[in-house]
């Protein structure tokens, strides 16, 4: 069972809910339970979030954003604006991530942006998808030889996910990369490319119990690229299952 406390909603997950009505859905969240979210487009949103946030009793620990490929200045603006700590890069491009050398380069671009960020008082990290443990170099997942190359300073947020579809025993996984991982993606559906094919955690494929154990001091974030009914069924269903409030959706 998660505590509500250590629980939070990537907001990309509600996107859509976002575009029709901003106030309105970050107010759902807050009904459901959630006091957690992890915003996206933070410089965009900056101003909604800092009157929404808390409105509805609603914090941001961490953000996603692209450090490598936008200006890192407004990021890091709106993140201490909005008292996020920790800003994620969430993806860096596929072909980046099958030879040693590109990887290394990653890993250096990261150190280096935590050094900036430091200055801040923020911490930096990444997010994977499904292509830096498909990739393999000498028998090793790409994800790991990046985090062979890191400094202590980098931080990881593993999308569970995503690392199962790319064919890791993400439980294994989680217990090697060990306290660097402060964050965790927790979703659920078949284990396939099929955005569609997400569903409400708890409600899927998934071993997410064996996840949770594996990393029982990282922040839990419920996402959803997709689904394939009302989005806050699925939101609430994953709220339900993690807190044991209920089976999900």
């Amino acid at each position: 069972m998660v505590a509500v406390d250590n629980l939070s909603l990537q907001l990309y997950t509600v996107r859509g809910k976002l575009e029709e009505d901003f106030d309105a859905t970050l107010a759902r969240i807050a009904e459901i339970g959630y006091t957690k979210v992890e915003p996206f487009g933070v410089t965009a949103f900056a101003d909604r979030l800092a009157e929404a946030l808390p409105k509805y009793g609603l914090s941001a620990p961490t953000t996603h954003a692209g450090l490598l490929r936008e200006d890192s200045g407004p990021i890091y603006a709106a993140a201490k604006r909005l008292g996020i700590s920790t800003v994620v890069d969430p993806y860096v491009d596929p072909a980046r991530w099958q030879a040693a050398d590109d990887i290394k380069a990653t890993a250096e671009a990261l150190n280096k942006a935590a050094v900036e960020a430091a200055d801040h008082g923020i911490t930096v990290g990444y997010h994977n998808h499904h292509f830096e443990l498909e990739s393999k170099v000498d028998g090793v997942h790409a994800l790991e030889i990046l985090v062979d190359n890191l400094s202590d300073d980098v931080v990881l947020e593993v999308d569970t996910y995503w690392a199962a579809v790319g064919g890791a025993d993400v439980p294994a996984l989680l217990a090697k990369l060990g306290d660097r991982v402060k964050a965790i993606h927790v979703k659920d559906g078949d284990g396939t490319l099929d955005n569609k094919a997400q569903v409400a955690v708890g409600a899927g494929t998934i071993a997410v119990a064996d996840i949770l154990a594996a990393v029982p001091n990282a922040l839990r974030v419920v996402e959803l690229d997709d689904f394939s009914g009302e989005i806050f069924d699925a939101v609430e269903g994953s709220y339900k299952f993690l807190t044991g409030e209920g089976a999900p959706a």
